[in-house]
């Protein structure tokens, strides 16, 4: 979780949480024992403020659109970008520092209560009226992109009644498309959890190359996180071991970058923000400030420089703290949640690329291979045909005014055994790139553990030759056993809505690879093993609440997930392993026979 918030002229705090908790085995354990885990999360509320902002200025609004249109067209002739002029480059009006609707101030520590994502909306209305007597109402294009951005509106949808029908339909067009998507292959890494000496779970982690500046571009490796909204990156300011570990960012050797302050007004070079940003997760802190300059997917050497590449801002961070960032290979991290998330569309990677892409089709995907060999993507301006196994079925974002790639959660199964928690329609689920485990919320564990657990063994008076007893033999054969692939397991259904199949994840998406050794209550001398499932509980405050659900690693790597910008949706369909390819394998990958919770089986099937 983060909260933004603007402490005066010298200072801005993001708090972040990072849920997780560390799930540990141990020989003999408790029902509640089991939910302590460790788990890398980067999940943003939208940004608070303490003050009010008026609407900006037309004549400044309209120097930044041609600024940007000018930007734009240098990047279609893949030529670097020259300085920055103060008089002819003025910022968007920033998200951080929202108005409240309906005349009421928003505090450091409660929510506004209207959208964030339409707060700016009455601040621009003299604006959009403005300039609808300077640009072409019927214009269409980066001026007319960037102008509906600056009024926290939304980019023209695609049709809200678009059916599969259409879409196959369309089939031809978006073949040829597929062809040309910018994609990044990401990579996979896990990090061992250990206790006492002892690896007890797995953290992992997926991701891929981008490259920032010009005329030298400089190569970083990031998570591609749609449970955020920053590009954040080491600074080569930093001092500390952690950013030593990784590659950092040179602002001086990028003719195209520049300073600026967190609502993006540009400063002259050699200057920096009288504002900071400060992130804290629930094991570590990034520090930094903010910096405009061009990013663009996959390495400087893969790249064309041209379409995946957009202008934005950038946070720079000048201290990384030793956790958890000197455990993970990837230098920084790439936000890919809505605007609401971010502190101003300008920080926006995908909406500032959509906006300076007019042609792109407002869309990305994600696909993550069955099995640490094959190649993981995340693909750029729509989605390949070719990944999914089933049709597409869309399914419309819950509150994106929050920021969240969330879905509303009609109901949970189990089996046949509907969970209370969600049997209103009430509960949601947050599609998140950036957690490894499926989430859960707290008050709901028990249910949930109690009804997907299976038992593989049971010792009525304990271990011996005796009536009722399990000889040594019997119990070690049973504690070999891998719970993934014994097959008696309930599945976990999420009821997405009517005439939508629902998500459906089998026990070998959610149980723990190795049965636990479990005392029986009531029962002195009694154990039995038993498989569990592998759930992250979570405490989520308001907005999001305590009834929301995050979809990770597990699910995504079971279904091909699409992400409508303009439409706010979220496409779904089975991925399609029977052509997974051949990818560089997994970083830190343990032995496939391993049974450490988090370790996919080398062999199981979808």
């Amino acid at each position: 979780m983060a909260q933004t918030s603007l402490c005066g002229a010298s200072c801005m705090v993001m708090t972040a949480m990072l849920s997780g908790l560390l799930l540990a085995h141990s020989s003999k354990s408790r029902m509640e024992e089991m939910d302590q885990t460790e788990e890398t999360s980067f999940l943003a509320q939208p940004p608070i403020t303490a003050s009010t902002t008026t609407a900006p200025d037309v004549a400044s609004a309209l120097a930044a659109l041609k600024a940007a249109q000018q930007q734009a067209q240098q990047f279609s002739q893949k030529a670097p970008l020259p300085p920055p002029a103060e008089s002819s480059l003025v910022a968007p009006a920033p998200a951080a520092a929202r108005n409240v609707a309906d005349g009421k101030e928003s505090s450091g520590s409660v929510l506004p209560e209207s959208p964030a994502a339409a707060s700016t909306a009455s601040a621009m209305t003299s604006t959009e009226s403005a300039a609808a007597t300077v640009a072409p109402p019927a214009a269409r294009g980066l001026a007319a992109d960037l102008m509906a951005l600056l009024a926290g509106a939304k980019l023209k949808p695609v049709d809200e009644n678009q059916s599969n029908q259409s879409n196959q339909s369309n089939h031809s067009d978006q073949t040829a498309a597929q062809k040309n998507l910018p994609t990044v292959k990401l990579t996979k890494q896990y990090v061992p959890i250990d206790k006492n000496g002892v690896v007890i779970a797995y953290k992992t982690a997926y991701f891929g190359k981008v490259h920032v500046g010009s005329p030298q571009p400089q190569d970083f490796t990031v998570v591609f996180d749609t449970g955020s909204a920053h590009l954040v990156l080491p600074s080569s300011a930093c001092e500390s071991e952690t950013c030593k570990l990784h590659r950092s960012f040179n602002e001086t050797t990028s003719e195209s970058c520049y300073p600026i302050e967190h609502d993006g007004t540009p400063l002259p070079r050699g200057e920096a923000s009288s504002h900071s940003v400060s992130i804290t997760f629930g094991t570590g802190k990034v520090s930094g400030t903010f910096v405009r300059d061009q990013a663009c997917l996959g390495g400087s050497l893969q790249s064309d420089g041209k379409d995946g590449c957009t202008f934005m801002n950038v946070v720079v961070a000048k201290e990384m703290s030793d956790q958890p960032f000197s455990l993970f290979h990837f230098d920084g991290i790439l936000g890919l949640g809505l605007e609401a998330l971010a502190l101003g569309p300008g920080y926006s990677f995908f909406g500032q690329m959509v906006a300076q892409h007019p042609a792109m089709q407002p869309r990305f995907s994600v696909f993550l291979a069955r099995t640490d060999q094959g190649e993981s993507s995340i693909s750029f301006g729509g989605h390949d045909e070719t990944k999914a196994a089933s049709d597409v079925h869309w399914v419309p974002v819950a509150m994106p005014e929050l920021g969240y790639w969330q879905v509303q959660i009609q109901s949970v199964r189990m089996g046949d055994v509907v969970l209370d928690d969600c049997a209103d329609g009430g509960c949601r689920a947050i599609l998140d790139t950036g957690t490894s485990l499926l989430g859960a919320p707290r008050q709901a564990i028990k249910s949930l553990h109690q009804h997907l657990s299976r038992d593989v063994l049971l010792a009525p008076q304990g271990t011996g030759f005796g009536e009722d007893q399990v000889s040594p033999e019997a119990g070690k054969e049973a504690a070999s056993k891998d719970c993934r692939l014994l097959g008696n397991g309930a599945p976990l259904t999420f009821d997405l809505g009517p005439g939508i199949p629902g998500i459906v994840m089998e026990a070998e998406d959610y149980f723990r690879p190795k049965p636990f050794n479990m005392t029986v209550p009531g029962k002195p001398g009694a154990w039995k093993l038993s498989c569990r499932s592998l759930l992250l509980p979570l405490d989520l405050e308001a907005p999001l609440g305590p009834r929301t659900f995050i979809l990770g690693e597990p699910v995504l790597r079971k279904y091909y997930t699409i992400y409508d910008w303009a439409s706010r949706r979220i496409g779904f369909a089975t991925a399609d392993h029977s052509d997974d390819g051949v990818g560089e394998g997994a970083v830190g990958a343990p032995d496939a026979s391993s049974m450490v919770a988090g370790v996919l089986h080398c062999c199981s099937s979808t």
